[in-house]
């Protein structure tokens, strides 16, 4: 490409160029993890724009860069629109724009909703897996059977193996039967099943990903959990804060999670402190944290969602675009230099 020039990755081209990639794309999600606990990241707090008599539907820009092995700046901005839902539409859509570090020029223009959700999957997974060392994870629990625990399970089949069944909850039972005839084409070695109500799930599953659209906490109560459970809290907003206070709290990080009302962040303004939140997953794979407070408490990840992790996931799609000359260049998108 020559400089003005600009590179635009379709959504079925960027689902394309990472099908089958689950292990790599975890390994960019830790590397990401790693360069940005060492600080050689820079990461504003993303910006939420909300409207007016609408307070579940919000767009959201992630700013970062992301040094060391990956040089990459740039800017995700993704939707989240529950309604589309009712309207045959996907409830999250988004654009990663990838920047020149250099230059600060626009280079590249990628589909961002598959790479979100599979950064946030893999995100996920990566926890799990640190996370369980040691524990029977033979029973996993889906709560929230849109697309994003969708990729969870895919990613969790790859980072335990030793998954053999997936139970699936969702307050919409249809939606529920669907997604388990979805899972049960991941894998012929894993039983799906359908739990028929919360509790149920909690009590059979000892590790379980939450994937809501909850803006309010509506889990207060863990006590049917098996001991040494990890959950998986992606949504950030299904557990009272009473709750949180009660798990072993691992973040992605604790200034970015503390924020925008999620339950760590209801948590951290019940107590006046961060104190409940043992450490940071950087901290764990630099060796420098446990996985574990006690096996026999609930372990709960929260992962606010870096915007690092989409950069790392997105430069390695544009990488991977360039090898089979993928995508469309746009010639002298920007302005000719004076």
């Amino acid at each position: 490409m020559r400089d003005g020039d600009i590179l635009i990755i379709r959504g079925q081209e960027v689902d394309e160029l990472l099908a089958g990639r689950e292990a790599d794309i975890m390994r960019l999600v830790a590397g990401a993890y790693l360069e940005h606990g060492a600080g050689r990241s820079s990461l504003p707090h993303s910006t939420f724009l909300r409207f007016p008599d609408d307070e579940r539907s919000r767009i959201i820009a992630l700013p970062a860069y992301l040094g060391g092995d990956f040089g990459v700046a740039g800017v995700k901005w993704v939707s989240s629109f529950p309604e589309n839902l009712g309207r045959g539409l996907e409830r999250a859509s988004a654009v990663v724009v990838l920047n020149s570090p250099r230059t600060g020029r626009p280079e590249a223009f990628l589909e961002g909703s598959l790479i979100s959700a599979k950064r946030t999957a893999a995100s996920a997974a990566l926890a799990a897996r640190l996370l369980s060392r040691g524990q029977d994870v033979s029973n996993a629990g889906l709560v929230g059977t849109g697309p994003i625990n969708f990729e969870v399970a895919r990613f969790l089949l790859v980072a335990c193996p030793e998954v053999s069944r997936l139970l699936v909850y969702d307050i919409d039972p249809e939606r529920a039967a669907r997604f388990r005839k979805r899972c049960r084409e991941l894998s012929d070695r894993i039983e799906v099943g359908v739990a028929a109500d919360l509790p149920q799930l909690l009590g059979e599953a000892s590790l379980v990903s939450l994937a809501t659209n909850a803006v309010k906490p509506h889990i207060s109560d863990l006590s049917m959990c098996r001991p040494g459970s990890t959950i998986l809290h992606v949504s950030l907003r299904d557990l009272t804060p009473e709750v949180i206070l009660g798990c072993d709290n691992v973040v992605d990080d604790a200034d970015h999670v503390c924020r925008a009302q999620t339950s760590v962040h209801l948590a951290e303004q019940l107590t006046g402190s961060r104190e409940f939140i043992r450490c940071g997953i950087a901290d764990i794979l630099r060796g420098d944290a446990g996985p574990r407070r006690d096996d026999a408490g609930v372990t709960v990840f929260s992962p606010f969602g870096l915007g690092v992790l989409d950069l790392a996931v997105a430069d390695f799609v544009r990488a991977e675009a360039a090898k089979s000359r993928r995508g469309l260049t746009v010639n002298s998108f920007l302005p000719t230099s004076a």
